[in-house]
């Protein structure tokens, strides 16, 4: 017997989703590569969810058989709101993966995390055959950096530590972020805790330095992965 879920099937995305067709769009061009019997990893953030909302339509119409691998609670939830069956990365390698991104630079390297899951897509990302990143085009930029800062996921009784050490890389400012919905930090899907890290250059070796700080669970850096990105109509 199944719950009647009134809460979740009255649920909407909780804020409004700028760029909304652009991100029509590319949803759409996810929702087209969806085959029969596919595993999907799917990321976290508004395009995701819009792309779920056009894959939900071809599984009602085309009665194709998809499950969905979410990398957060939200997205979860959207899954069971659309009838999309999940599977766990436990028990199945994704198909492919499709996610979104803060920052894509020249290079295809991306700043990700602002959703507080970037442990999760990481994981997705790496087990993925292949990974589609969804950016409109004003995740594109130049410099890696200059618009967001570096989420950093730490271990919240490492978090003094792990300050102290990312104060020796010099950056141009470490914040703790807060929750806007409640009082407190932000709580990664992990659990843990997130220093948003500004920097004023990020090489190709930051992302290893990161994660070489004891206490440090992942961060928000995705540097030389191999990924595509989807924009609107277009492959880069």
């Amino acid at each position: 017997m199944k719950w009647e879920n009134n809460i979740i099937h009255s649920l909407s995305w909780g804020k409004s989703i700028i760029r909304k067709e652009e991100k029509e769009m590319i949803a759409n061009q996810i929702a087209l590569m969806v085959n029969d019997g596919d595993i999907i990893g799917v990321g976290s953030g508004s395009t995701s969810y819009m792309a779920l909302l056009a894959i939900s339509r071809r599984i009602r119409e085309e009665k194709i058989q998809v499950r969905a691998i979410p990398t957060s609670i939200e997205i979860e939830i959207a899954c069971s709101q659309l009838d999309i069956p999940i599977a766990s990365i436990m028990e199945h390698k994704p198909d492919w993966t499709f996610d979104g991104a803060d920052e894509v630079d020249l290079k295809k390297n991306l700043i990700k995390g602002r959703g507080g899951a970037m442990f999760k897509e990481k994981l997705l990302i790496s087990s993925s055959k292949r990974t589609y990143i969804i950016a409109d085009s004003s995740k594109m930029v130049s410099r890696l950096g200059s618009k967001f800062p570096v989420p950093v996921e730490v271990f919240p009784y490492a978090l003094a530590y792990v300050d102290q050490a990312l104060r020796e890389l010099s950056p141009a400012g470490i914040q703790l972020r807060m929750a806007e919905g409640k009082d407190g930090p932000v709580i990664t899907e992990s659990g843990n805790l997130i220093l948003d890290v500004w920097f004023d250059q990020i090489d190709d070796t930051l992302e290893s330095t990161l994660k070489s700080i004891t206490g440090v669970i992942e961060s928000g850096l995705f540097i030389g992965y191999d990924v595509k990105i989807l924009q609107p109509g277009t492959w880069v």
